[in-house]
């Protein structure tokens, strides 16, 4: 059963619905709006899994998660599949 657009707005424990979370993303280029997003659908996943699934190229992500990362909106840890692998996540 998929979720609908309007559902996945009225989730409260997504940071995507924290005010101080949007208005630190509104600043930020449109690539790094969508891995964030596709990051609040399915989260933790590799660089290559989000460029895959936001249909970016990889630069575009790695440009993505860093400006993510200088303001503190993703997190990252190894994977538990394969660690020579970075995961990322939306901060809370």
């Amino acid at each position: 059963m998929s979720t609908t657009t309007e559902e996945r707005s009225n989730r409260t424990d997504s940071p995507l619905s924290d005010p101080d979370f949007r208005e630190r993303l509104r600043e930020l280029p449109p690539s790094a709006k969508l891995v964030a997003k596709v990051l609040e659908d399915t989260a933790p996943l590799s660089q290559g899994q989000l460029a895959d699934e936001s249909l970016l190229p990889d630069r575009t992500v790695r440009y993505a998660l860093n400006r993510l990362e200088e303001q503190d909106l993703v997190n990252s840890r190894y994977s538990f599949h394969d660690a020579r692998k970075q995961v990322y996540f939306l901060a809370n």
